[in-house]
């Protein structure tokens, strides 16, 4: 899974704490790089626990849970205050963003040539 912010994708993880962190926005889980938890201010866009407002939460099977205060809630459907269509397009928007970068990337690497 890519950095929700850049898209960055983590390598394969050493033994011990991970400088990556987890967080769940929109209701799904996400992980931040290195980079941008200097370089933004990576929790204002994170969902938040109803009971404290900790951003440490787990998105996990239909339920988030907070790992600050224990509170478990159900996955819920969209707030009236953003339909269904805005929220899939910022999604959308969002994903084809992270495939703009990664097949641009893909552009870049030379290619071998035939002999």
């Amino acid at each position: 899974m890519p950095c929700y912010l850049c898209g960055a994708r983590q390598s394969d993880p050493a033994r011990g704490a991970q400088p990556w962190k987890r967080g769940v926005r929109h209701e799904r889980q996400v992980l931040i790089c290195p980079d941008c938890q200097l370089t933004q201010d990576w929790k204002a866009d994170l969902d938040r626990c109803g009971r404290c407002r900790s951003t440490f939460l787990l998105s996990r099977l239909g339920e988030i849970e907070c790992h600050s205060c224990g509170h478990v809630r159900s996955h819920t459907s969209p707030e009236p205050s953003q339909p269904v269509q805005q929220r899939d397009a910022a999604l959308t928007n969002e994903v084809e963003q992270a495939l703009s970068r990664v097949l641009g990337g893909l552009a870049r690497t030379p290619t071998p040539r035939a002999r």
